[in-house]
């Protein structure tokens, strides 16, 4: 049995795009493109990356290798625990930056 495929609207850095896609992909679909949309945000905001193609090809390249490197047996416990350890000392910063009485 085939699965219609219908338009989706997905968006990327504040940009809407367009894809067909079967209606059971639907869903995974739309989580990949809210990891995306993270992973080029995290990018951009980092300032280290100018220009939304080389914004695109790292956060691609990011990913890829997380993908190799969860194929090649490494866990993917570990590569969830990274991303959270890197948005968990984002936070901690953002809240430090809000308190300075906090600082020693």
């Amino acid at each position: 049995m085939q699965s219609t495929v219908s338009p989706v609207t997905i968006t990327l850095l504040d940009k809407q795009y367009q894809i067909n896609c079967k209606q059971d992909e639907r869903e995974e679909l739309i989580e990949s493109a809210r990891l995306l949309n993270f992973r080029l945000a995290e990018i951009k905001n980092s300032g280290a990356v100018i220009g939304l193609e080389r914004i695109a090809i790292m956060a691609a390249l990011n990913l890829s290798h997380e993908l190799v490197r969860t194929q090649k047996g490494g866990d993917a416990g570990q590569v969830v625990g990274a991303g959270l350890e890197r948005l968990q000392d984002k936070i901690g910063t953002a809240i430090d930056s809000l308190n300075p009485s906090n600082k020693i």
